[in-house]
């Protein structure tokens, strides 16, 4: 065992414990972060692909009284019949629709027996940087409408409401949030307009069905974390064999002198 003393040293022993840090962080927190990505990036755009291919369905068969819609109904489009509150409005600010930033309009919309949802109208352009242009206001008659059930958004760190323009603004589409500011009872999730709908804006798309690189970079973690141990493995071997090497050369007995040895030694000395 004396041949493997050296892997006692201080200099292997932190070498040892990065290698092995560096392997834990491999599998068990950038391979799971970059799979799960891709996992719920294949599951939206499976998603949206049946959503695509799917007749409307009455709202409230996906979207009972005041509860909030399964994640797995998401991006299914729907239809509702009811009428906007036209007085409440909300802008979700900083967003960006085809490379440029957008205002996204919010809305209130009283579903005839069933709950009251908010409604993304659609998108505006700022004006003169961030200010509010003007926006039509939705029709107040009863309205028939088809959407895109979308699941609320989380509230950003940090990122206040407030009121610019003389509009409420928020940083994210969140229903909690929303109900909140605009003391009006909201369902869990939100419906996002298709075209030419009544009180529609600015059409939002829906998302690129692209899986991106996600898949690919969490093999490649997985791959990080069983190349470090080996490298390791062949560093420590390495040093084994060049230690043994060492050794042999020190142990071994000396060549004897040569004819032409001894004669150089000879007549070199009497010079």
């Amino acid at each position: 065992m004396r041949r493997f003393a050296f892997l006692l040293r201080p200099g292997w022993i932190a070498l040892a414990l990065v290698v092995i840090a560096f392997a834990y962080l491999c599998f068990m927190v950038l391979a799971p972060w970059q799979l799960g990505k891709h996992n719920r990036t294949s599951r939206e755009n499976q998603q949206i692909e049946y959503s695509l291919n799917t007749a409307p369905v009455p709202l409230q068969e996906l979207l009972p009284q005041q509860d909030s819609v399964a994640t797995s109904a998401q991006w299914r489009r729907v239809t509702a019949t009811g009428h906007y509150l036209a007085d409440v409005q909300v802008l979700a600010r900083l967003r960006v629709v085809d490379g440029d930033p957008a205002f996204e309009v919010l809305a209130p919309f009283v579903v005839d027996n069933g709950p009251t949802v908010l409604v993304d109208r659609g998108f505006v352009r700022p004006e003169q940087g961030s200010r509010v242009p003007p926006i039509p206001r939705p029709p107040q008659e009863p309205v028939t409408i088809t959407a895109r059930l979308r699941d609320p958004e989380p509230s950003p760190p940090g990122k206040e409401p407030f009121i610019a323009d003389g509009v409420q603004q928020v940083y994210s589409i969140n229903t909690a949030q929303v109900a909140a500011l605009t003391k009006v009872p909201l369902a869990g999730s939100y419906l996002q307009l298709v075209d030419h709908q009544p009180g529609g804006l600015g059409v939002l798309g829906v998302p690129h069905l692209d899986a991106g690189p996600f898949l690919s970079y969490g093999i490649q973690w997985i791959s990080f974390g069983i190349l470090a141990p080996i490298g390791l493995g062949y560093f420590a071997y390495s040093e084994i064999r060049a230690r043994r090497r060492e050794r042999q050369a020190a142990s071994a007995p000396e060549a004897p002198a040569t004819v032409e040895d001894k004669l150089a030694d000879r007549y070199g000395r009497r010079r």
